[in-house]
C-alpha cells in the first residue's frame, strides 16, 4: 500500500453497488457483506432490483443495486445513505446518485459513460457531474472495463466472460479502500467453480488487479478500517436472509414436533427462495411440491395436515389472494397449517421486487364468512426462523392455520445470525389422537386451547370426515342446525384469542412512559429503533413499541398505550395497523405516518417526523 496515504477508523460504513441487470450488482454485494461479516464486523444488506426480467440494457429501469451497512458495533439497518457507490453505468449513476451522502465518494466505470451510455440513461449532456450537481463528491472515473479485459487477455476466457468479470475487478477496488481480506473471497471462487480452476484464477487474478489498482492511484488517498464488532454475544455465526432462515424455522418447527414437514407451493416473487431452500433438505425428511397454482399448493398442503404432516405453504399478496377459498377451509376443518406471505408492492402485480406491509387487512379479514385466523410477523431477517418456529408450534398445538407475515425487505436483506442449539427450543406437542382411542369424537376438544384432536386417517378407531361445509360440534359430520353453526363459528374464535395465553406480553423499547410512544410491526423495525435510539440520545421522552403477534394481540397494549401522551403508528402502507388498532382500542387517539414507495423507512425521515409531532405540528 502508498505509505502516503492515510488510514481513517470508522465505526460503520454504507457501501452500494449498483449497475445493470447483468452486471452482477447482487453477487458483488453478497460477496462483499460476506467478507465483512466474516471478518468480524456486524452487517445488515437491502438488494434492490428492478422487477422486469431484462429491462433494455443501459436503462434507468434495468438497475440493479445492492447496499451493505457494517460496522463495529449493532447495525439494525442498510442504512438511509451510503458513503461509497460504485455505479457501472450512467443510469446506475442517475438512479442512486440521491442516496449518496454530501461529500461522499463514487467509483464509475468510466468505459461506459460514452455518448450511448448517456443517451440510454435519459441524460441531456454528457457531463453527468454537472447534470446531477456531484460537484461536493469524489467522483472517481476509473476504466474498469478496459482494465478488466487487460487483466485478463491470457486467461483463455472469452470476450463475454471476461467482460462479464468487471464486477470483481470493481469488488477489488473496495477491498482495497476498506481494508477488506481477499482470503474469503478467493475461497468462495475454489467452492463455487471447483470443476473449473481456470475460471477460478481468473477471478482472483481481476480481484487482486482490482485491489492493487486502486492502492496505485492517487485519487484515492485514504482507507477505511472498520474494527471488529464487540458487541455481539459470543458463538456461530453465518450470514442469513429472511427467507433462508423462514425455511429453517418451519424444518426446526418440525422437528421438536417430530413430524415430517410438507410444503406445497407455487413461485411468486419474492417468496420463491422459501421453497427453493426447503427444497435442499430431503436429508431432514422435507417434502416440497411445486403446485401448478397458488390454489393448488395450499390444497395439497391441507391435504397433506390431513394426513399428518406439519404443512406449509408460501406465497406474496398476489397469492394469498387466490388461496383465500382454501385458507376458509383450513378455519373450517381445524388443520394445522403455517401459510408465510413474503408482501410486496400491489395492487396486482404491482412492484414484485419492492417491499410494502399492505398485506395486513387481507391476511386479518380476506376470507368470506366469519373465518379469523391467527397473524403474526418477523421484524428482521434473522428472527423470521423464530416466527416461523413459533408460527409451526401454535399451529399444531392449536390445531389453526397460522398466517406468518414477512416482506420482500426483511426476505431478502441479511445480517448475522448465531446459530441456536435446538435444545433451547421448546417441545411442540401437538394433540395427536392415538389409534383405537374409545369414544372419539372429531371436534371433541381440550379445556385450555380448545384445540380439537389430530386424528391421522388410516387408523383403526378414529375414522372421521373433514370438508367444507359446516361440522356438527362433537361429531364432525355435516351440520345446518342454525344454533350449532352459531357455536362453531364462536368456538372458533375463541380458539383464536386463547392463542393470547400463550405469547408473551407485549414490550417496550425505552422508558415504560413518556411524551410519545412509536408503534411498529413487522419488518419496519429496525428503523424505528434506531430512529427512537436517535431521539432519546438527544433527550426526548420517546420509546419503541414494536408488534410481531397481531391476531391476538398481547394482553397488556392498553395499558402501554395509556402512559403515553401521544402514539404514532408507522407503516408501508396507508394506516392498516392503525385501524386494526382503532378496532380494538378504541379509547386511543392514533397519530399516522405511512410509506407507500416500494422502499422501507428511512432514520432521517422518522426522526423529522417525530420531532415535528412533539412540537405539536
Amino acid at each position: 500500500m502508498d505509505k502516503q496515504k492515510s488510514v481513517q477508523e470508522l465505526d460503520e460504513v454504507v457501501v452500494r453497488f449498483s449497475g445493470d441487470s447483468g452486471d452482477g450488482m447482487q453477487l458483488t454485494g453478497t460477496l462483499f457483506a460476506d467478507a465483512s461479516a466474516l471478518f468480524g464486523n456486524d452487517v445488515s444488506t437491502f438488494p434492490d432490483y428492478p422487477s422486469e426480467i431484462r429491462a433494455p440494457q443501459g436503462t434507468i429501469g434495468g438497475v440493479s443495486g445492492f447496499q451493505v451497512h457494517f460496522g463495529s458495533r449493532k447495525v439494525n439497518t442498510p442504512g438511509d445513505f451510503c458513503d461509497v457507490l460504485i455505479a457501472m453505468n450512467p443510469a446506475a449513476l442517475k438512479a442512486n446518485a440521491k442516496w449518496v451522502k454530501r461529500g461522499g465518494m463514487i467509483i464509475v466505470d468510466a468505459d461506459q459513460f460514452n455518448e450511448k451510455g448517456y443517451q440510454r440513461a435519459g441524460y441531456k449532456t454528457f457531463d453527468a457531474v454537472s447534470e446531477l450537481n456531484l460537484q461536493d463528491y469524489k467522483v472517481i472515473f476509473a476504466p474498469i472495463t478496459n482494465l478488466t479485459k487487460e487483466s485478463l487477455k491470457d486467461s483463455g476466457l472469452d470476450n463475454k466472460s471476461i467482460i462479464r468479470s468487471k464486477n470483481m475487478f470493481a469488488l477489488g477496488m473496495v477491498y482495497y479502500i476498506f481494508d477488506r481480506p481477499l482470503n474469503f473471497t478467493e475461497k468462495f471462487f475454489e467452492k463455487k467453480f471447483s470443476k473449473k480452476p481456470e475460471v477460478v484464477e481468473a477471478n482472483k487474478k481481476v480481484l487482486r488487479d482490482g485491489f492493487n489498482y486502486a492502492a496505485n492511484i492517487h485519487a484515492i488517498a485514504s482507507t477505511y478500517k472498520v474494527k471488529q464488532a464487540t458487541t455481539l454475544p459470543k458463538g456461530k455465526y453465518r450470514n442469513i436472509n429472511g427467507n433462508t432462515a423462514t425455511a429453517w424455522g418451519l424444518i426446526a418447527a418440525a422437528e421438536k414436533a417430530s413430524l415430517p414437514l410438507f410444503c406445497g407451493s407455487y413461485p411468486i416473487t419474492p417468496a420463491t427462495e422459501i421453497l427453493i431452500e426447503l427444497a435442499k433438505r430431503k436429508d431432514l425428511g422435507v417434502k416440497t411440491l411445486q403446485a401448478e397454482d397458488e390454489i393448488a399448493g395450499i390444497c395439497t398442503a391441507i391435504g397433506a395436515a390431513y394426513a399428518g404432516n406439519f404443512a406449509v405453504t408460501t406465497t406474496s399478496g398476489p397469492g394469498l389472494s387466490l388461496k383465500s377459498e382454501a385458507l376458509g377451509l383450513a378455519v373450517m376443518t381445524e388443520l394445522p397449517l403455517v401459510i408465510v406471505d413474503v408482501q410486496r408492492g400491489g395492487p396486482s402485480t404491482g412492484l414484485p421486487t419492492k417491499t410494502e406491509q399492505s398485506d395486513l387487512m387481507q391476511a386479518l379479514w380476506g376470507r368470506n364468512g366469519e373465518a379469523p385466523m391467527v397473524v403474526i410477523a418477523a421484524s428482521t431477517p434473522s428472527n423470521c426462523f423464530d416466527y416461523a418456529f413459533m408460527a409451526g408450534k401454535i399451529a399444531m398445538e392449536h390445531m389453526t392455520p397460522v398466517l406468518l407475515l414477512t416482506d420482500g425487505y426483511i426476505a431478502n436483506g441479511s445480517e448475522p445470525w448465531r446459530i441456536p442449539s435446538m435444545k433451547d427450543y421448546p417441545d411442540i406437542k401437538p394433540p395427536i389422537v392415538a389409534e383405537g382411542t374409545e369414544g372419539y369424537m372429531p371436534y371433541a376438544r381440550d379445556e385450555k386451547r380448545l384445540a380439537r384432536g389430530w386424528a391421522f386417517p388410516g387408523k383403526k378407531g378414529i375414522a372421521h370426515r373433514v370438508g367444507g361445509l359446516e361440522k356438527d360440534f362433537l361429531k364432525g359430520t355435516v351440520s345446518h342446525d342454525p344454533t350449532n353453526h352459531q357455536r362453531m363459528v364462536d368456538i372458533r374464535a375463541e380458539k383464536v384469542q386463547r392463542v393470547q395465553e400463550f405469547i408473551p406480553e407485549q414490550q417496550v423499547i425505552g422508558d415504560p412512559e413518556g411524551d410519545l410512544l412509536v408503534i411498529g410491526w413487522g419488518g419496519t423495525f429496525g428503523h424505528l429503533f434506531d430512529a427512537v435510539q436517535e431521539m432519546r440520545a438527544n433527550g426526548k421522552k420517546v420509546s419503541l413499541c414494536h408488534f410481531n403477534y397481531i391476531n391476538p394481540m398481547p394482553k397488556n397494549v392498553a395499558d402501554i398505550f395509556g402512559r403515553f401522551k401521544k402514539l404514532v403508528v408507522c407503516e408501508l402502507n396507508m394506516g392498516q395497523f392503525a385501524n386494526h388498532l382503532r378496532m380494538n382500542y378504541q379509547q386511543f387517539n392514533y397519530l399516522q405516518y405511512n410509506k407507500v414507495q416500494g422502499l422501507p423507512f428511512t432514520v432521517v425521515e422518522l426522526v423529522e417526523k417525530f420531532n415535528q409531532i412533539l412540537e405539536g405540528k
